[in-house]
């Protein structure tokens, strides 16, 4: 195959890391290196805040990374945010509430942590968590919102939220655990690709995507070659043009290997 991307986007939990992990094996690593040394520009588009996202940018040549599912834009070479998008979290998490008895809700910190309404399980985020009260909470724009629904599984959270409307935001539901994450309206991985892709200057046919959750649709769908990792749901797959291992089995390195041989 002669066709090389030149945008690379990479999401991060259950692609390049197992999920809520920090290691990349060595082979993603080099394979994502022999890409950027080809000249692609290597994107982290992950719904990781930007403090999940730096110790992964720190083990990989990245050019950019697009974190919260797009809402939070930072350069990586010159530690910097360059875009951010937020939105009032108050009416989402009363409405997930009452729908979901037992949820509990975080919301963003950009670069610092989270502030908490409810007790989470250790290492479900990143940074410095600060407990708070729904007034609190409310009070703070963010660009991203997180709820874990205790005691269900992703099943049960995925046949709650089946008809939820939740105006003002867009959400997705994580396919391993009863999580939710809510981004302002029309904030997707996707769009924020097409956004950059068109500010690089970049051809829409010279663009891959790599990703597993359903976060990642929209991601598969607007690159010109996107690939599904194997452990992926069936709708994510099928969002793709193809399908490669499991994260287990270094999928994504599979997957770069295709355009970017050693």
């Amino acid at each position: 195959m002669n066709w090389r991307p030149r945008l690379v986007a990479l999401d991060i939990d259950g692609t390049l890391t197992p999920v809520g992990s920090n290691d990349i094996s060595p082979a993603v690593q080099a394979a994502v290196a022999r890409a950027a040394d080809h000249g692609a520009q290597i994107v982290l588009c992950t719904g990781r805040s930007l403090i999940g996202t730096t110790p992964i940018a720190a083990q990989l040549p990245s050019s950019f990374a697009l974190c919260s599912n797009g809402a939070v834009w930072w350069d990586p070479v010159r530690d910097e945010i360059t875009k951010r998008t937020t939105f009032e979290p108050g009416p989402t998490i009363k409405t997930l509430s009452a729908l979901l008895p037992g949820s509990v809700f975080a919301v963003e910190r950009t670069g610092v942590g989270s502030l908490s309404l409810g007790q989470f399980l250790p290492n479900d985020l990143w940074g410095v968590t600060a407990h708070a009260t729904f007034d609190e909470i409310a009070a703070v724009p963010t660009p991203r919102l997180v709820m874990r629904w205790h005691d269900r599984t992703p099943a049960e959270l995925a046949f709650a939220v089946r008809e939820l409307e939740l105006p003002g935001v867009s959400w997705t539901v994580d396919h391993t655990e009863p999580w939710l994450t809510a981004v302002p309206a029309d904030v997707t991985k996707g769009a924020a690709l097409e956004e950059l892709r068109v500010s690089l200057g970049i051809s829409a046919d010279d663009t891959l995507a790599i990703g597993d959750g359903s976060n990642d649709v929209e991601m598969l769908r607007w690159a010109a070659c996107g690939i599904a990792m194997g452990q992926a749901p069936a709708t994510v797959q099928a969002a793709a043009d193809s399908v490669t291992g499991t994260v287990l089995e270094d999928g994504a390195e599979q997957a770069l290997s295709r355009f970017f041989p050693a």
